[in-house]
């Protein structure tokens, strides 16, 4: 597990990533451990989901007791853990054929930290979602902008992270989006959750 300094150092190197600065890479741990450790960014990102999941899970409860709201939170838990999850695994078994699998812990690492700069970027319109309900046009518009903001730096750190050009990193980010939706559209409704 990393120390708080590794996180924010960790954090620090992906953003300046994000902002064109290849030296933010020297900030990243690339090693096996790095590899793995990059995976606590999930712990990092939790409370920032969890106020998302809340929201959603208000909406959806209606007078639900608080055992089925918990069970609630738990099924939207596993549905956005395995969007994070899963589409890496896809990624490990195609990055071999595809030639980039001497870039994988690249990603894999970038994204992980990216992921969790994401999930705090997205938290100002979960937070409307909690305490400002009715202010549904300005949820949608700041939850718009707030996603394409993310889709720009996201395509950034794959280019960076895949190191093979323009046009293999967006590629490998276009593949990498669409099996990321694909794989949370199939968990929600492996998982019941029919999500607004």
């Amino acid at each position: 597990m990393p120390s708080g300094a590794e996180v924010q150092e960790h954090l620090t190197g992906v953003w300046r990533i994000m902002t064109g600065r290849a030296d933010g890479f020297k900030m990243l741990d690339l090693s096996v451990d790095g590899f793995w450790n990059s995976f606590f960014a999930i712990v990092v990102a939790l409370p920032a989901l969890v106020v998302g999941w809340v929201g959603i899970a208000n909406d959806m409860a209606g007078m639900l007791t608080v055992e089925l709201r918990l069970f609630l939170l738990l099924r939207l838990f596993l549905a956005d853990i395995g969007a994070w999850i899963l589409p890496l695994v896809v990624l490990a078994v195609a990055a071999r054929p595809a030639g980039i699998a001497n870039r994988f812990v690249h990603y894999v690492v970038t994204h992980n930290w990216a992921s969790a700069i994401f999930a705090w970027l997205m938290l100002p319109p979960a937070l409307l979602r909690m305490f400002m309900p009715s202010a549904g046009e300005l949820i949608v518009l700041v939850s718009l902008l707030l996603f394409v903001a993310t889709l720009v730096l996201s395509w950034r750190v794959t280019v960076a992270a895949i190191a093979r050009g323009p046009s293999v990193g967006s590629a490998v980010f276009f593949a990498m989006l669409v099996t990321s939706i694909g794989v949370l559209m199939a968990l929600q409704a492996l998982l019941g959750l029919n999500i607004q």
